[in-house]
């Protein structure tokens, strides 16, 4: 089972997770959205598309930008549509 947190604190778990380019994709019924709000940031990924993100909140520390996800990826990520990456402050085990 994967799960993401940030000091401690979970923030995503599953056992249902795409592993691309070494990270952990969860679906998006894994991620505790408590914690999750949308931010303006996207990147463009010249195989995977547009990236939207998320800004994580634990314990009233906002962590910009440290979950990302496809929501109209290109057709070769077609099977991350939705699910959530994370990087930064988050942490990631198996």
């Amino acid at each position: 089972m994967a799960t993401a947190t940030i000091n401690g604190v979970i923030i995503a778990q599953s056992d249902d997770t795409v592993i691309v380019e070494g990270n952990h994709y969860f679906p998006p019924e894994a991620v505790m959205s408590e914690y999750f709000s949308n931010s303006d940031k996207s990147t463009v990924c010249p195989w995977k598309g547009t990236a939207s993100y998320y800004d994580v909140t634990v314990d009233g520390e906002t962590h910009s930008a440290a979950a990302w996800y496809y929501p109209e990826p290109k057709e070769a990520a077609s099977h991350i549509r939705d699910r959530v990456a994370f990087w930064g402050a988050v942490t990631v085990t198996d």
